[in-house]
């Protein structure tokens, strides 16, 4: 009988030891990929705000272009910079300045979907000098950004290629 109880004490004892054992490896793991999660690397303000730069670049000749689905592209292209700040950068203080460009982003955003070279030319500088306002508002004065001379790539065609 001793060794019956004994049997199920030590059976009961193991099991209960198991949870145990089991939430200590399930945290374990969670530790290690945690460590790992913040080892990873992350793009910084200065990669997304480059990117947006091409892109705003690559804008104005698409517009000046007239090749509206180029220029919807880098429409999108800079907005998808402006939210992968918004995710990755939200500990810097310029994320909170963001917003001084939704209004321009969204007029020149019209001009495209109307294909309306005369207003994208007026919503472009308008973009531009937003972009210049945040900078200041930033006291990032020393990055002005200007309308584009030549494009940023010299093996891109900014034209509309009508081939079928």
């Amino acid at each position: 009988m001793k060794n019956s109880l004994f049997l199920v004490l030590s059976v009961l004892f193991f099991s209960c030891n198991k949870p145990i054992e089991k939430n200590q490896l399930l945290q374990n793991r969670i530790d290690s990929l945690e460590i790992k999660l913040s080892e990873t690397y992350k793009p910084g303000f200065g990669e997304f705000m480059s990117n947006i730069q091409i892109h705003h670049a690559k804008l104005w000749f698409a517009g000046q272009n007239k090749n509206w689905k180029l220029a919807d592209f880098e429409i999108n292209e800079i907005k998808e910079n402006l939210v992968g700040i918004q995710q990755y950068c939200k500990d810097r203080p310029e994320t909170k300045s963001l917003g001084i460009i939704d209004s321009a982003m969204a007029s020149i955003s019209n001009s495209i979907q109307q294909k309306n070279q005369k207003a994208f030319q007026k919503d472009y500088i308008n973009l531009t000098n937003s972009c210049n306002t945040c900078h200041q508002e930033t006291k990032h004065e020393y990055n002005v950004i200007k309308i584009p001379e030549t494009p940023p790539f010299s093996n891109q065609d900014f034209r509309l290629n009508e081939r079928k």
